[in-house]
């Protein structure tokens, strides 16, 4: 796997929107945020686009992204908000400079499908949160010292609480996943996750219970689940019924999934569309720890 340079402080940071399209009050407090801890900020022409409810065409989106993975002076790129849209831009990208001088690109949601493509190149990434998130309350967010610290190659150590359904056990090994719908979207194609021998994280939004259950189906029935070291759960807000109730809780779904195999399973994790959504380098080597007392997860 290959790991970026972590970052350090005058480093420049580019912000691309590579999905739908977002609001300046909802990108500035970011920005002055990053630039009071010590980074340049270079925002995308893509930034501020609309197209519908796109940020921007899929031209502009691709050709700014593209901009900002080829641009020597920038060190990291920031997505600045999922919605849909990134894998409209995906097949049009040219690796071959970021190959040579990767760097980390950071966010999660839609941006899933650029953290699976990266996986795929054997480059890792940073799974996390993005500009809405940095500030909450006036302060920097507890998700935002995360990803700084991940920013800066530290170590980051999260703990959750013990749950009824957690199963317990340990592991360590390279730490793959996303958002679900964008795992299960991704399905068959060149993108395809590779899980054997790996961590899997999962969250997701705003989902059915039997599509939840139709998504973890489809990745028993595929194999990515057999050859799993071990499963985390993040959040799953705003879940949907029918009118004709489902029956099942997520926990039952997931469980259900994964009964046949032998690995920890980690429940009600910090991270997903939630106020705690901790930084996760994927793609590199993290340690899971589920017992009686709760999880721990360490990933250096």
């Amino acid at each position: 796997m290959l790991i970026p340079p972590y970052l350090k402080p005058g480093d420049t940071i580019g912000i691309v929107s590579t999905a739908s399209k977002i609001e300046r009050d909802a990108v500035m407090p970011a920005v002055e945020l990053l630039q009071n801890v010590g980074f340049e900020v270079c925002l995308g022409a893509s930034v501020f686009a609309k197209n519908h409810q796109f940020a921007g065409h899929d031209a502009l989106r691709t050709a700014d992204l593209q901009q900002m993975m080829d641009d020597k002076r920038v060190k990291a790129i920031l997505c600045s908000r999922g919605g849909y849209g990134t894998l409209r831009t995906l097949q049009q990208l040219d690796w071959k400079k970021f190959e040579t001088h990767p760097k980390w690109i950071i966010g999660f949601s839609d941006v899933t499908v650029l953290h699976l493509a990266l996986n795929t190149k054997r480059i890792a990434s940073l799974h996390g949160v993005m500009p809405k998130y940095f500030v909450e309350s006036g302060q920097a967010s507890n998700s935002f010292r995360t990803l700084l610290n991940a920013l800066a190659g530290g170590e980051n150590q999260y703990t959750a609480p013990a749950s009824q359904y957690n199963i317990e056990g340990s592991a360590e090994a390279e730490l793959v996943g996303g958002n679900l719908s964008i795992l299960f979207s991704l399905r068959g194609t060149p993108f395809d996750i590779d899980t054997r021998g790996k961590i899997l994280f999962i969250e997701d939004l705003a989902e059915y219970y039997y599509h939840i259950d139709r998504m973890m189906m489809n990745l028993k029935t595929g194999g990515v689940l057999s050859g799993l070291k071990g499963l985390i759960v993040g959040g799953f807000s705003g879940l949907l019924d029918n009118e004709t109730p489902y029956g099942y809780t997520l926990q039952q779904i997931i469980l259900d999934a994964v009964k046949e195999y032998q690995f920890p399973v980690a429940f009600d994790f910090p991270i997903g569309h939630q106020p705690d959504n901790f930084a996760l380098k994927t793609g590199c080597v993290a340690k899971l720890e589920v017992s009686e007392q709760g999880t721990k997860f360490t990933q250096k």
